[in-house]
């Protein structure tokens, strides 16, 4: 069956589990995010045991605009959002709904990686380097860490759109949408432990 075939609606209601190959890439993409998992578990540990070795630097409570990052948070969570409109549009093959959701997505991720290097330039400015203190290099070691996901995901989505765009909805292309979709949950349930731990722990602790 032709990909062209496939995008008219010819594909199962989960086209990422039609084939063994998709299943099994859904199913080791889940195991990829277990040892994902294990390690920003680590990043946190060291995070929470150095976030008071402030030496000179400004402490979390100073230096911390919570405004700018809820605003951050936001756009993050409502593309978490956008990525669940681009599955259900998946599922119910319409491509273009797919493909339009996706690039929502990617927009909204544009817009918080762009605050989170804003956060970062006003940090340095106020006496918040990387080697400040270890405050200061756990901070951005676990924040800039997650930064890095956000900005493998939105190269990966936007690749994503671009295949989508020429060969359609597909077997093949099902999965890759389906994993694209799992890994920006998990990068977004990670950003929501670190407003937390670090942001508004930081504020009233």
């Amino acid at each position: 069956m032709s990909a062209h075939s496939h995008a008219e609606g010819h594909l199962p209601h989960e086209p990422e589990k039609a084939t063994l190959e998709g299943r099994n890439k859904v199913l080791g993409f889940w195991l990829f995010l277990g040892g994902e998992t294990v390690l920003f578990g680590t990043l946190f540990s060291a995070f929470l045991a150095l976030r008071h070795q402030v030496l000179d630097g400004p402490p979390a409570h100073e230096l911390f605009s919570l405004p700018l990052v809820a605003i951050a948070t936001a756009l993050l969570l409502t593309s978490s959002l956008t990525s669940v409109f681009a599955v259900h549009a998946m599922h119910t093959h319409r491509v273009k709904a797919l493909i339009n959701w996706l690039i929502i997505t990617v927009v909204l991720g544009l817009g918080f990686l762009g605050l989170e290097i804003y956060e970062f330039y006003h940090y340095v400015h106020e006496g918040h380097g990387f080697t400040t203190s270890a405050f200061s290099s756990s901070f951005y070691t676990l924040v800039g860490f997650h930064g890095a996901h956000v900005a493998f995901g939105i190269l990966w989505i936007s690749l994503l759109i671009v295949q989508l765009m020429k060969k359609g909805l597909t077997v093949v292309t099902a999965p890759k949408a389906y994993v694209a979709s799992m890994y920006w949950h998990f990068i977004d349930v990670v950003w929501v432990f670190i407003f937390t731990v670090v942001y508004l722990m930081g504020k009233v602790v």
